[in-house]
């Protein structure tokens, strides 16, 4: 894609949803940080319904090591791989409360360090909570990217130094929300939805469903 046609395809999906957000169910730093955590190979739906009822009990690191490792796989046992999820959890309160009086890092080195916490997680903590202009690859990110043409890449790192380097401003801070719902609604994994998608002339896809399945 050149500068105008990126330009125009985050134009576009901005036209369409001027104030994208993640769909993860949050209500502070530290909630998100435990959300995005547990989304690992889960749903975001999937994920909520696990944890409205834990955040109505946790708000805090402290409260989590209170709650207990036990605790916490009750409430989030529904989730995939919860068994190293709830470790985790438990290990990364116990470090903000001892290293960070209790407060989530603004930094991604910092974040990083923390068990069970990745550079996707961090990028997401860092841009929907502190306001960063960072680019969390996930599956679907990493999907439109290579299959739109618009940030091609054999691994997420390469995704995610591309869109670095190529999206432009007024869109950076948006852009990953726009990608994951465009990848999770449209472009979908097995077939995407070509015929309803409002970047389809700007898209190097050579195999174009332009016309809806019947029975779809």
């Amino acid at each position: 894609m050149t500068k105008d046609q990126i330009f125009e395809f985050f134009r576009r999906l901005a036209e369409d949803n001027p104030a994208p957000e993640t769909e993860l169910e949050y209500g502070n730093a530290y909630q998100l940080v435990v959300a995005v955590a547990l989304s690992a190979q889960a749903t975001d739906v999937g994920v909520n319904k696990a944890t409205r009822a834990l955040f109505r009990e946790v708000q805090t690191p402290a409260q989590m090591i209170q709650l207990g490792e036990d605790g916490l796989k009750e409430h989030i046992k529904t989730i995939g791989l919860f068994n190293s999820k709830a470790k985790n959890v438990i290990a990364l309160s116990q470090i903000l409360v001892d290293e960070y009086d209790g407060e989530v890092p603004d930094s991604r080195e910092e974040l990083v360090k923390l068990p069970g916490v990745g550079r996707k997680t961090a990028n997401v903590v860092l841009n929907c909570w502190f306001g960063q202009e960072t680019f969390a690859v996930d599956t679907h990110i990493f999907r439109v990217g290579n299959r739109t043409g618009l940030a091609k890449g054999k691994t997420p790192e390469q995704v995610e130094a591309k869109l670095e380097k190529r999206v432009p401003q007024p869109f950076r801070l948006g852009a990953h929300h726009w990608l994951i719902l465009h990848g999770r609604y449209v472009c979908k994994a097995r077939t995407p939805e070509c015929w309803r998608c409002p970047v389809v002339d700007l898209c190097s896809y050579r195999k174009k469903m332009l016309e809806k399945p019947k029975g779809r």
